[in-house]
Parts: structure tokens; sequence; C-alpha cells
């Protein structure tokens, strides 16, 4: 993929008409208007985004990135890189937070190893390793170009090929040690924040380990001349994309691919947290309205989660200080989204069914 094949790709509109259609058929069931509030709204956008009201969620997948970051070595984390390794290992045997989590739920993991600090074979992980790690940002840039553009296209084949194997629903998850503050560097420099104001504790760093932290991305943020608003002659995308290759990881790149991909071939695409939030606002600045194919899960403990999806204008239904990535949060939304669905199609309707007349709308009239 070069840079001029990421710009041509197109985001389609869902189609409205399939969303009213949706929307028609809640409105039909014996039940308070709204009544499931948020989780009808989803259901709605995913018949839009599927194109059909009679879709289906029968295939659901999470993918997991994995990936190492060089700024690690500025004491920005409680561990060191060698963890992402280990519970990589934990994934491939479903071991992780997020296989536990799943055991008895009908998700299929990929777990990705896209960029790693290693070159052992892990079991249970698919292997697209782009390099072993990313440059330290405060001195260099986390990757090239070309590293950049490979790893948003790993993610788009990903759905690509999860599309062709008949998935109608996809999750997004990553591991990565240091990964929050690459993430915040990104959403920093795409949304004009001062890190201050949104760097958050990570895997639970002190007050001093905090305070390191917002000073070596305010250091990455002028090494790369993003730490003042952009010039109005340089676009969104490529703003975005440069954001991306000389501040982010490899995790937030594949997952940038993944929310891209999701676009074309719509399949919705659930947002987890920070990481995955930050990952789904470059998306949507390098190919315009992957939003629309976007669901967001929680609202994470990291401050510039909620900025992100505010931005996206999408809202989480979600809102429970979670903070353990992996996929954990879009994870649970999706038995949420299930019993949304059963009453979706087999709800009891008005009229015959139960002898009520049906709910008008009356804020429409």
């Amino acid at each position: 993929m070069t840079l001029d094949d990421l710009y041509g790709l197109k985001a389609d509109k869902p189609s409205e008409s399939d969303r009213m259609e949706a929307r028609r058929r809640l409105d039909a069931i014996a039940k308070p208007i709204d009544g499931l509030g948020d989780m009808e709204k989803m259901l709605c956008r995913i018949a839009a985004i599927r194109r059909t009201p009679d879709f289906d969620m029968d295939k659901k997948a999470l993918i997991i990135m994995c990936a190492d970051n060089g700024v690690v070595a500025e004491g920005v984390t409680q561990t060191e890189s060698a963890v992402t390794a280990r519970v990589a290992h934990l994934m491939g045997q479903r071991k992780s937070s997020a296989g536990i989590m799943s055991v008895s739920y009908p998700i299929d993991i990929l777990t990705v190893d896209i960029g790693i600090d290693s070159n052992a074979t892990i079991p249970g992980i698919i292997d697209r390793k782009v390099r072993c790690g990313t440059g330290n940002i405060t001195v260099t840039a986390a990757m090239s170009a070309g590293e950049c553009l490979q790893a948003i296209e790993t993610g788009v084949d990903l759905v690509r090929d999860l599309e062709k194997s008949g998935y109608s629903l996809i999750a997004t998850g990553e591991m990565g040690i240091g990964n929050t503050t690459t993430a915040t560097a990104v959403m920093c420099a795409l949304c004009n924040k001062q890190p201050e104001e949104v760097t958050g504790r990570g895997a639970g760093l002190d007050d001093e380990g905090l305070k390191r932290k917002v000073g070596v991305i305010k250091r990455a943020l002028a090494y790369h001349g993003m730490d003042k608003p952009a010039d109005d002659e340089i676009t969104g995308r490529d703003m975005a994309f440069k954001a991306l290759r000389t501040l982010g990881g490899l995790d937030i790149a594949g997952l940038t691919g993944i929310f891209i991909g999701g676009a074309i071939c719509h399949i919705p695409v659930v947002i987890d947290g920070l990481i995955s939030a930050t990952a789904a606002l470059c998306a949507d600045m390098i190919v315009t309205g992957c939003r629309e194919y976007m669901l967001a899960s929680h609202n994470g403990r990291e401050a510039g989660c909620g900025e992100i999806l505010e931005r996206l204008g999408l809202h989480a239904v979600i809102d429970a200080d979670l903070a353990l990535g992996e996929g954990s949060g879009a994870l649970l939304l999706m038995p949420m989204l299930d019993m949304a669905y059963s009453l979706y199609i087999h709800g009891t309707r008005f009229g015959s069914d139960v002898g009520i007349d049906h709910y008008e709308r009356f804020d429409e009239k």
C-alpha cells in the first residue's frame, strides 16, 4: 500500500433507509419508545452499516494488536517492555484477562504480533510483525512512512479476511507496554490538547511517574513539531498520518487499519479504550466517514478517551472506570448487544399479540 492508495480509500455512507426500518421494527415491540436507549440506537446503526434490517450478529471477532514502544526507555511505565511478549504468550493460550473473560462467550480472538520486540515465535499468535518495536519518540520517529502504511494495510487485510469468513461484528483491543504514552501523544497532536490535560496514569504510575510521563510527551510533541496547532495548509489526513508515524505505535497503526477496513467492508467495529479510540480518530481523519462504522463501548479511565469519542460524535454505553485494555471494554458490550438483538428479533409486538395500542413518537410531530 502506498500513501496514495491509502488516501484513495473511500467510506460509503451507511443506509439511512435500513436504519429507519430497524427503528420502526423496534418501535413496534411492546415496550416504551426507545426503552433500551442507546442500545436501540446501536442496533439501528448496525442495520445501516450492514445495509439490511435483517442483519445477524452470529460471528464476532476480537482483534488484539500487540506491539512494543521505544518510548518505554524514558521511564513512562512501571514495567519493562518484555512484559508485552509475556502477556502475548498468555493471550495465545487464551489465559490473559480478555481470554478468561470470554471463555464462555462465543467470540473468536485473533491476537496479532504487529511489533513485539522479540523474534521468538509465540504459539497461538498471528505473526504480522512490521518491526521489533518502535523508535523512542522523544528522539526519533516511531516508524517510517512505509512501516506505518504496512501496519495500516495489515489491519485492513485482516478485516477483509474476516468479511470473507462471514464475520459481522469486530471488537478491537491491544497490548503493548507504553502505549498509553504514544496514544496520548497522538491525541494531543490531533486534538490540540496539552499533555497536562489528558495524560493518565496508564497501568498505575505514581505522582512522580505521571509528571515524568507528561514531560516525555511534551518533549516528543516538540521534537516532531506537533506541539502547536497545525498549519492551515496541512490537511487533516496528512496531520493524522504524520502523528501516527512519528508519535504513535504499530498497535495503533494496525488498529487504524481495522477501523478503515470496517468502513470498506461494511462491518461495525467496536472501540475499546484510549489506544483503540486514538486509532479510530486517525482512521476517520485519514478516510473521511469511517466514524459512521464505529460503535463506542465505554468511557475509559484515561481522560483522552472521552475527548476523542466526543470529537467522533460517538456515545459510549458503559461508564465503569475501565482501564484494563486487551479489548475488555469492547468485550463487555457484546452480551449487552446480544440481549438487545434478541428483543429486536423475538420481541412481542403491539396489536393483536398483546392487545395494547402502539406507542407514538410525539417528539417527531
